[in-house]
């Protein structure tokens, strides 16, 4: 049983005054065509307290290790905001922070939030809490030695279960795409929705309704640099809007339909293929045996569960060969096996790995570097990701 949970909150901060569609498009437009201003380095004011009371959210580092989960290319509407300390949206109008405690614990604070009841469940099914992290990986530990190596060393990479809507626009944003510009037009696209505060140098609002997003034009995604993508998401919200029942209804009735009915499903809407299908099913329709087949997937693949095939190329016909190869070793959550296969790709994971199997793995000493080691490593995800995006995404 879990102890009760108090929630603080803090005032939600108001919206500023109304920005129009073409002063948004001419903002984007500039930064696609000036260098970025760098954030961390100059923030904008923050509104959130100065010193928030962190409520434990009760799972340990091996259920959930934020900097494994959140920079690892599943959202990129969540930002760091802090040393492991990361913000984002649940429930599409709760604003809250999530950042390890001293003990290792997970702590939450709500920014902006009308109902402290409604947005605890909401983070809490935003995080699949109802999966046991450390069971499910038991069960992989005992069918891959590979696996067992790497999960004691990369523990807490869970993945999350977000909202249909929003997974499926950023997924279609990511389609032949680089990290940088994926995050700019998620940002734009945020920023249709109502402001609800900064936190860290970053502006949160709530993610557009389908309604909304139906106001916006292919020109004006066109202007904001969206490039052909624009067709798509205007394509893929009017599919949507013309759904019986209603887009939001469909997207969320494809959680209790088989896989193989969900990505043929998603692939009718435009812009949508079966790697970026796969990626949303897995990461918001509860499709946890989903493998979203890429280049990095192919070598991990033929590396490890397929070692015939190594030197040969990815096709299209070997994707479903690559999939089956992952739930066969696997099971039902081959997709969250699969997520930290992929991480532990990483430039900067491979590097840590590499160093912990130098030294004895049962010192007491060697463990407390090892953790100072993971955590100063985590800061370099974010570049990891920048230089495999372009194939990743691809």
């Amino acid at each position: 049983m879990k102890r009760p949970i108090t929630i603080p909150s803090a005032p939600s901060t108001p919206p500023p005054s109304p920005r129009t569609l073409r002063s948004k498009t001419t903002t984007l437009r500039s930064l696609s065509s000036k260098k970025p201003r760098n954030i961390l380095t100059n923030p904008i004011p923050t509104t959130e307290q100065e010193n928030p009371k962190w409520v434990p959210l009760n799972l340990s580092r091996s259920e959930l290790y934020l900097p494994l989960t959140f920079p690892t290319g599943q959202t990129f509407r969540w930002k760091q905001t802090g040393p492991t300390q990361y913000t984002g949206v649940v429930g599409r109008s709760h604003l809250v922070s999530l950042k390890h405690l001293d003990n290792g614990d997970v702590g939450y604070y709500f920014h902006s939030t009308k109902d402290t009841g409604d947005a605890r469940d909401a983070l809490l099914d935003f995080l699949n809490v109802g999966i046991s992290l450390t069971e499910v990986w038991e069960g992989f530990k005992a069918s891959d030695t590979r696996f067992a190596e790497l999960a004691t060393h990369l523990g807490g990479a869970r993945v999350l279960r977000q909202d249909p809507l929003e997974c499926l626009i950023q997924f279609i944003c990511s389609s032949n795409n680089n990290i940088k510009r994926i995050t700019m037009m998620i940002d734009f696209v945020s920023s249709l929705g109502n402001y609800l505060g900064a936190v860290g140098g970053f502006k949160f609002y709530e993610f557009p309704s389908l309604e909304r997003l139906a106001m916006v034009s292919e020109q004006d995604l066109r202007a904001a640099g969206f490039g052909y993508r624009a067709k798509y998401i205007v394509g893929t919200v009017e599919a949507l809007k013309s759904k019986p029942g209603g887009g939001m209804e469909w997207l969320a009735a494809l959680r209790k339909v088989d896989l193989p009915e969900a990505i043929v499903s998603l692939c009718s809407l435009p812009g949508v293929g079966p790697k970026v299908a796969a990626c949303i099913a897995l990461f918001s329709l509860d499709q946890h045996h989903a493998i979203p087949v890429d280049t990095h997937v192919w070598k991990i693949a033929t590396r490890y569960l397929l070692p015939e095939l190594a030197g040969t190329s990815l096709t299209p016909k070997l994707h479903n060969r690559v999939a089956d190869a992952f739930v066969k070793t696997y099971g039902k959550y081959a997709g969250w096996a699969q997520t930290l296969l992929f991480i532990a790709e990483l430039p900067s994971q491979k590097a840590l790995l590499n160093s912990t199997e130098e030294k004895a793995p049962n010192s007491k000493k060697r463990k407390l570097e090892l953790m100072k080691t993971v955590l100063s490593s985590s800061h370099h995800l974010r570049l990891d990701k920048m230089r495999l995006a372009g194939e990743h995404f691809g």
